[in-house]
């Protein structure tokens, strides 16, 4: 069975083995030093950098042109081919479907078709469907009225956004 030696024999090869785990990650820490390097208190530059698109301090966020220029030249009929995944919930037609109506939507007060069933942060928000505000939360719906019923994740380019605004603008809304 275990005797005192077997048991210091097995003691020994888990020191050992340690040991040679701690040796090889001190050597693998030299050969592979990602850090900054410096020298003599100066730091050498690496020989290379890799790019990632993220600026020090947070990302590179690229600057397109403000909302109503992009406003200003937007394809009604272009913003009728986006409207498609609307209108799944919207109707046009003055009825309400599983979402509100979207017939004179803009400048329409938010929360405003008496009969509808708003969620709270919608029925609470105030204020009215300008292209600012339906820019806004067609980009976001969730983030920019939170608790809001409508599960669609939004539309990311501001382009589809503003062609959809243009198309509702063009039906009298």
């Amino acid at each position: 069975m275990f005797d005192t030696m077997t048991v210091t024999k097995a003691g020994g090869a888990l020191c050992g083995a340690f040991l040679i785990f701690l040796l090889g990650k001190w050597a693998a820490e030299i050969l592979y030093h990602t850090g900054p390097v410096a020298h003599g208190g100066e730091e050498i530059a690496q020989a290379y950098v890799i790019d990632t698109g993220a600026a020090e301090g947070g990302e590179a966020a690229e600057e397109g042109p403000d909302f109503a220029t992009v406003l200003a030249s937007a394809d009604a009929a272009a913003g009728e081919k986006v409207f498609n995944k609307c209108k799944a919930c919207h109707k046009l037609d003055g009825t309400n479907g599983t979402g509100p109506h979207l017939d004179g939507v803009l400048n329409r007060a938010v929360g405003g078709i008496a009969g509808f069933s708003y969620s709270d942060g919608m029925a609470g928000h105030g204020g009215a469907w300008d292209p600012e505000t339906l820019n806004a939360f067609l980009e976001n719906p969730k983030g920019n009225i939170p608790g809001t019923k409508m599960s669609f994740a939004g539309l990311k380019s501001v382009e589809d956004r503003a062609n959809v605004i243009a198309y509702l603008q063009s039906l009298g809304g």
